[in-house]
């Protein structure tokens, strides 16, 4: 049975375009959940978070994250951080790549390449 491929992100990302010209190139068949149209669940980002650490899951670098208060910052867990994602997707790192269960987070070449193995 072949295996079935999800790519996680915003359409409009430059980073998720890198990621969906990689795939297409390399002829790897996905489907595409832009989260901030069809919305992600707290199971999801739960488990991506335990595979991956919310630390990794976080994206920290972007102006969501970075225009949230002192307050909503201090004293960050993983509930938190899932609490946050769920609430606001942006603050997903761009792309969540689930390669029949190989999940990666953000995009490089040689780490897409080595999941679709």
């Amino acid at each position: 049975m072949p295996r079935t491929t999800t790519l996680y992100g915003i359409k409009n990302c430059d980073t998720m375009k890198k990621a969906r010209a990689w795939l297409e190139a390399n002829k790897v068949a996905y489907e595409f959940h832009d989260y901030k149209v069809a919305g992600i669940d707290a199971k999801r980002v739960t488990a991506w978070c335990d595979a991956l650490g919310w630390e990794t899951v976080l994206n920290r670098a972007g102006t969501t994250f970075r225009k949230l208060s002192d307050a909503q910052k201090a004293n960050l867990d993983q509930k938190k951080a899932i609490a946050l994602m769920v609430a606001q997707p942006s603050m997903i790192k761009r792309p969540i790549l689930d390669h029949g269960g190989k999940l990666t987070a953000g995009f490089k070449p040689e780490i897409y390449k080595a999941a679709s193995r």
